[in-house]
């Protein structure tokens, strides 16, 4: 066997036993060969001085028990030995530099400027430079043997190749993390900066993005990861859709307010998802907006189960109510949003504020009167609804109790114990509605609005509660959302379906979308319909395209039959609108905040809305969907049904007539 050959083996070996060792044994190896380092260089340093070979005399004796008693507990105080060597970046390399330093001046003071008897003075200066460079050596020996061994088997197992895009801070620590990872194999950076391009950065050249087609050609790149967290959600969303156009799998890092650890890792690097493309910059919350009736207060959210209602009791929960009140009528969603909520607390320190879990629906009168009656809350957010469109037009008359006779019910309850704030959860879907849950939501917001008008409550002497409704889109990742529904669906190899393609929403995320609506809520006077600024509305198909591409994927079409996915149009369902509006009138009123619009739109005063209440309510309680249909019609004037009645029930006893 040729000696190249052992050598090779012998480092493989000596690689794979360090890398098993457990992370204490790897530890008191690293103490063992420092504290060899601190002897041999005390050695050397005397030796060198001296120009003869010393033995063990006291001399010796003394500045080896210094340097061994003061290195090895600086080190050890600096961290040293908690660092990875395989992942040790400019902070580790710091805490070295400053362990060295002090060293070096405590070395020198006690033998150069003090001195010790026997010991030559610049031997306090030799030893340090001697010591450094011995641990030094040390350090980098290993680094390099395992990132040998490393780079063996990226070969063997024909590692994918990397390409960071970003060659700062953020990107420089990715791609010491990578260095260890033996699946993955770093061709180098990319970055916009004219200035670094052309340079190197840990041994890797620094590329101009108009390079990038080549390089993905010539190096074998499969994945580019975006490592500039600093920048803000559009910039990121343009790099984003530029690489859209490379055959490579897109990752990233999240935002730099999320790095919290001071340290990039491969666990923060995750696939690009839709929100990283129709994320907008948003507008800091106002703390004292989103304080103003919820800290120190009893707050209640009904719907707290779901997308929209769930995120409110998180935003909620971090402005410190006394006790946040959750009403769900699902058992499962109500219990999974608790345990989420005490783990939040537990992890945010807030002892003082107690989460409570009520199953119950808000149509009960007398579990909500019961709520109200135990706890008083102060503020009330109504996010229970039925908000899925085909779904309620198939289920008229369950769609318009819940969405209607619901909110009357919390409306009354919250009149009568003297809630503070009520805040009515709209929908974009509410203005010039198509369909049947879009209706019966506008028909909400005008009881409300007729409420607020009202000083007295049948003839109740309370103080008046102050009504208002937050209107706005879709939300991404919600249940109802077609994210999620392309999202399985391209992971089942598709067809993405389509109801049209010329469909067009608006979207926003469902943190920002649970921030503006507590702030538009603390703005509230009564009466308010507050619209929230969605920007610009996405098509659908577009949407559809970029997450397929998002996912590595090509699309399957006319134009390209070698295409993975398919996308599939099936044609508009039952009250589904092409486009969605947020505003019925064109008189939109700004608020104090740049996201938040207000507008007073025409309503049905309170004795009028009344009695037309008292007949649905009949004709529910008949299911009489021909007569609600009509009276929607009839309440809401801007209401035009896109489709004939299409209720299960109605159509099969139709169908059983016929028969």
């Amino acid at each position: 066997m040729r000696k190249s050959t052992i050598d090779t083996i012998s480092e493989a070996t000596l690689a794979r036993s360090l890398l098993q060792l457990p992370r204490p044994i790897k530890r008191l190896v690293a103490l063992a060969v420092d504290g060899f380092m601190c002897i041999f260089a005390t050695w050397a340093a005397l030796s060198l001085r001296l120009e003869t070979w010393v033995g063990l005399t006291p001399q010796f004796l003394v500045a080896s028990a210094l340097s061994l008693v003061v290195g090895l507990y600086l080190f050890t105080r600096f961290g040293l030995y908690r660092a990875i060597f395989r992942y040790s970046g400019w902070n580790a390399m710091m805490g070295v530099i400053k362990a060295f330093v002090l060293y070096g001046l405590i070395y020198m003071v006690v033998f150069t400027f003090v001195g010790v008897g026997g010991v030559p003075r610049t031997v306090g200066i030799i030893q340090p430079m001697l010591l450094i460079i011995g641990v030094g050596t040390s350090r980098v020996l290993v680094r390099h043997l395992l990132n040998a061994h490393n780079q063996k088997i990226r070969s063997k197992n024909k590692a994918r190749g990397v390409l960071i895009y970003g060659a700062g801070f953020a990107g420089q620590q990715l791609a010491a993390a990578m260095a260890a990872a033996p699946e993955f194999r770093v061709v180098g950076f990319i970055d916009d900066d004219k200035r670094m391009q052309g340079h190197h950065l840990d041994g890797r050249r620094i590329h101009d993005p108009a390079s990038l087609g080549e390089l993905i050609r010539s190096r074998g790149v499969d994945d580019i990861l975006l490592a500039v967290p600093s920048a803000t959600k559009l910039q990121r969303a343009a790099i984003i859709e530029k690489l859209l156009a490379y055959p490579v799998q897109v990752r990233t890092l999240p935002a730099i307010t999320d790095l919290a650890s001071g340290r990039v890792t491969l666990s923060d690097v995750r696939n690009v998802e839709i929100e990283d493309l129709l994320g907008r910059d948003t507008v800091a919350p106002d703390d004292k907006l989103l304080a103003m009736h919820n800290r120190g207060k009893v707050v209640m959210v009904s719907g707290a189960g779901g997308s929209i209602g769930g995120e409110l009791c998180r935003q909620i929960l971090r402005t410190g109510p006394s006790r946040l009140l959750l009403v769900d009528h699902s058992e499962y969603a109500l219990y999974e949003i608790h345990q989420a909520l005490l783990a939040m607390a537990q992890s945010l320190r807030l002892s003082q504020t107690v989460v409570v879990p009520l199953l119950g629906s808000v149509l009960d009168e007398t579990r909500m009167r019961d709520i109200m009656q135990t706890w008083h809350p102060a503020t009330v957010y109504h996010a229970a609804a039925y908000k899925h469109v085909p779904m309620v037009e198939h289920n008229l008359a369950q769609g318009l109790r819940n969405n209607i006779i619901g909110t009357f019910v919390l409306a009354r309850a919250s009149r009568e114990f003297n809630v503070s704030q009520f805040v009515l959860i709209s929908t974009d879907k509410a203005v010039r509605p198509t369909n049947v849950m879009g209706a019966s939501k506008r028909l909400a917001e005008q009881l409300l609005q007729a409420l607020a008008t009202q000083s007295m409550f049948s003839g109740s002497a309370n103080p008046a509660t102050c009504f208002s409704m937050v209107r706005f889109g879709n939300v991404l990742d919600s249940s109802g959302s077609v994210v999620p529904l392309f999202r399985k669906q391209i992971q089942g190899g598709g067809p993405v379906t389509l109801t049209h393609p010329d469909v067009t929403r608006y979207f926003m995320t469902v943190e920002e979308a649970a921030q503006l609506v507590i702030q538009a809520g603390a703005m509230a006077q009564g009466g308010e319909v507050f619209v929230l600024d969605m920007g610009d509305p996405v098509r659908i198909a577009d949407l559809a395209r970029r997450m397929v591409e998002l996912s590595g994927l090509k699309i399957r079409d006319q134009d390209s039959t070698e295409g993975d996915v398919e996308i599939r149009v099936t044609g508009l369902r039952p009250g589904e609108k092409l486009y969605e509006e947020l505003l019925i009138g064109n008189n939109p009123q700004p608020t104090i905040h740049p996201r938040i619009m207000k507008a007073h739109e025409e309503f049905l005063p309170w004795d009028q809305l009344e009695v037309r209440l008292d007949e649905l309510e009949v004709a529910l309680e008949r299911n009489d969907v021909l007569r609600l249909s009509e009276m929607l019609i009839d309440l809401v004037p801007d209401y035009q049904p896109s489709v004939e009645l299409v209720d299960w029930v109605y159509v099969g006893r139709r169908e059983q007539q016929r028969a």
